[in-house]
């Protein structure tokens, strides 16, 4: 298994911590519910990119096969996965608008806001991809989305 299968399993175990924890559970409230939901189809289509990761560092032909009839399988709904997440996290963020209000000072709305700035631009290049696929365009999507991780993990532990 490849490092970003750990680090994907850690974010969730994280995230999971965090709902089970949480004061109202488990009659969890909307901005919750909608956050790990969005967060769970996140992490389905970046687990696209750890085994794309293992394909590259496995050396037994017969598992890069089967890795690779597996991500064929998942193809045509990595794009619309990650559009529904994007839709989902908008309503989670609206929703965590209304219930707590705007607080810039909060190193946890700050880092959600983020991260949604850098999923949305990790939801444009993919689009931009199918259209025209360019090595600058595949870069960004994926910097956009270890950038994403990363700000996901912050705002779990904010």
């Amino acid at each position: 298994m490849n490092k970003w299968f750990y680090i994907n399993l850690s974010v969730f175990v994280l995230a999971l911590w965090n709902v089970f924890t949480h004061f109202s559970f488990p009659g969890l409230l909307l901005h919750i519910s909608l956050g790990l939901l969005g967060m769970m189809l996140i992490l389905f289509n970046w687990t696209r990119h750890a085994m794309y990761s293992t394909i590259r560092s496995s050396h037994d032909r017969q598992k890069k096969i089967k890795i690779a009839q597996l991500i064929k399988k998942d193809m045509p709904f990595h794009r619309w996965t990650g559009t529904a997440a994007l839709i989902i996290i908008l309503f989670h963020g609206t929703s965590a608008i209304h219930h707590f209000g705007f607080q810039w000072n909060n190193l946890k709305f700050l880092s959600g806001l983020l991260a949604v700035f850098i999923l949305a631009g990790v939801v444009v290049t993919g689009w931009m991809r199918r259209i025209r696929p360019t090595g600058l365009k595949r870069r960004a999507h994926l910097y956009f989305g270890i950038s994403l991780i990363l700000l996901i993990t912050v705002h779990l532990l904010f």
